[in-house]
Formats: structure tokens, sequence, C-alpha cells
């Protein structure tokens, strides 16, 4: 059976590194991965995670999502142009309240998360459409389901990708084609450290001294528990991917962590939109402490799961 050409992008470090990495290593060796990234000279960690595969099934490529030159340039270097599956990942994050974020800073979002796949899919879809075959798997974010609290941003780039991929999937099925969102929670990467590390370094003079709290006493000083507590691996994230290519129907959407879902439920639970807001609101301003002690709770059951996994094999 001959290899699926699988295009993945941002692949230099997290999700995209461990999914080009995961099907590269495909013990069946059902993938011809290009994996891909902005920069080159950030590969060696790629390299490190798959290196017997370098050269065979896995190719390193360079692509930057907001240029449709280099979109072009690469697809151009795929014999045939021939993309069976493409895996949308590239991204970048920005927290913090938008009296501290500049209008360029928004717009780089966008252009990356959102313009980023349209770019791709304007080189890449009509080639799918002609053959009426492939599979287009976007990494999307529960917060393009449900808006979180300082990610007003980068939850406006993940709903634009939902809506869009919404809208686009109806005609995908006229063509035969598969369109996929994988939906993560928190994921433990080198990705969400800058985006930590970068909320630490904002200057806060431009917005009033209640927001500034909100955002450094409660919005900061919980982030690392919370990724702690329900946080998963770039690696698990990966798994999950890889399970819905090869499904036989994949599915529209694909949340990968449970321990979030029921808070992605109360979206669907409440046709006014209210019953989300007033939980969240409720956990973050009155109910902290519980909040706190249930992420401690689940740190701690996870922890006890693992520990009694670990001396289960030894």
């Amino acid at each position: 059976m001959a290899l699926k050409n699988v295009l993945v992008t941002g692949c230099s470090s997290g999700i995209g590194l461990a999914i080009a990495a995961r099907l590269a290593k495909d013990e069946q060796k059902r993938f011809k991965v290009y994996a891909t990234m902005r920069n080159l000279s950030k590969q060696e960690a790629l390299v490190q995670a798959a290196e017997e595969c370098v050269g065979e099934t896995l190719e390193i490529k360079q692509l930057d999502v907001c240029s449709e030159e280099s979109i072009k340039d690469c697809v151009n270097d795929i014999p045939d142009r021939k993309v069976d599956i493409l895996v949308s990942n590239a991204g970048i994050g920005l927290i913090g309240p938008i009296e501290c974020q500049s209008i360029d800073e928004m717009k780089t979002v966008m252009d990356t998360n959102f313009f980023g796949l349209v770019r791709l899919l304007k080189e890449i879809l009509p080639d799918m459409k002609r053959r009426k075959d492939g599979h287009i798997v976007i990494i999307s974010s529960v917060m393009g389901i449900q808006g979180i609290l300082f990610n007003d941003v980068y939850s406006a780039s993940k709903f634009a990708v939902e809506g869009f991929c919404e809208s686009l999937a109806i005609q995908a099925l006229k063509f035969k084609l598969q369109l996929s969102l994988i939906e993560p929670g928190p994921v433990i990467t080198e990705f969400e450290r800058k985006v930590f590390e970068d909320g630490m370094k904002m200057d806060p003079s431009g917005v009033d001294d209640e927001t500034a709290n909100m955002f450094t006493d409660i919005y900061l000083k919980n982030y690392k528990s919370v990724f702690q507590s329900l946080g998963q691996t770039a690696e698990d994230v990966a798994e999950h991917t890889l399970k819905v290519i090869l499904a036989e129907n994949p599915p529209f959407r694909h949340q990968t962590n449970n321990l979030y879902t029921p808070l992605t439920t109360l979206k669907y639970a409440d046709p006014n939109g209210d019953l989300p807001i007033d939980t969240f609101y409720k956990m973050v301003f009155q109910h902290d402490k519980i909040f706190n002690a249930s992420l401690n709770f689940i740190k701690l059951l996870r922890w006890r799961s693992t520990r009694s996994f670990d001396l289960g094999k030894t």
C-alpha cells in the first residue's frame, strides 16, 4: 500500500513535533511525513525525536504559514504536489488584558492561527477536491468552543478557525473529503511555557489596578496549577490525532482531554450562553478555594494513578 503523504506545520516543538515523530515512526510505515517549520535552525529536537526516520518516512522542510510564497514552495517540493493528509498545527498564543496588547500583536495572532490555515487550504484544497480524496486535520483548542479569562484574542483566533471549518466541512462532504478539528485543553509544551513567560513580562501600567491584580494574582498565580492538574503531554495529543487519522469515519470534532470536557459541555447545556460564563465567574471569584482544592485533588489522583501504573510494571 502506498504511503500517505502527510504535511504537518509547526513541528519545531510541542504538539507538531510530537505528531510528526509519531506518524513517521508508525510501525506499519503508512505515512511519509513532511514536517515543516518556519525556522529550520530549530529542527534539532525533531531530528532527535525521530532520528531513525529522517530521510525515510520523515523529511523536514521550511514553511511559514504567514507567507503564501513559502507555502507554495514547500508544496511544490512534494512529489506531484500530492498531500493526502494536512495537519495544520502552527500557531502562537497571547494572554493578558487587551489594554496591554497592541493591535499589531493581535493581528499577528490572527494572521498565524487563522489566516495561516486559510493560506494552507488555498494551496492544498484544490488538488484534494480534484482527486476527491484527502483529510484535513486542524489542531484547534477547547478555547475555540469556550472563551477563557485573559485569553480573549487567542480564543477569538480559535473561534474563527472553528466557524471557518464548520462552514467548509459542508463543502468538503460534497468532494468526499474528511475534515477534523482536534481540540486539546491545557497541554504542557514549550508553547505554553513561552506564553506564560510573555505574560509575566507584560507591562500592566496600561490597565486599571483591579484588572492588573486579577491578571497577576489570580490568572498567572493559578496558571501552573491548572496545567499540572489538567495538562496533557504533546505525545498524548499526538496519539489522539493518529487515532482520528486512522478512523474509518473520522469525527468532525474530537476533544483530547476528558478532564476538561465537563467545562466545555456547559456551552451546549444552556442555549442562552449564561451558564458557562456564570460558572467560570463563580469558580474564579467566589469559589476559588474550592476550585484550587479540586485542582489539587485531581493532581493527587493523577499522581497516584501514575505511581500505581509504574509500580505495576516493575
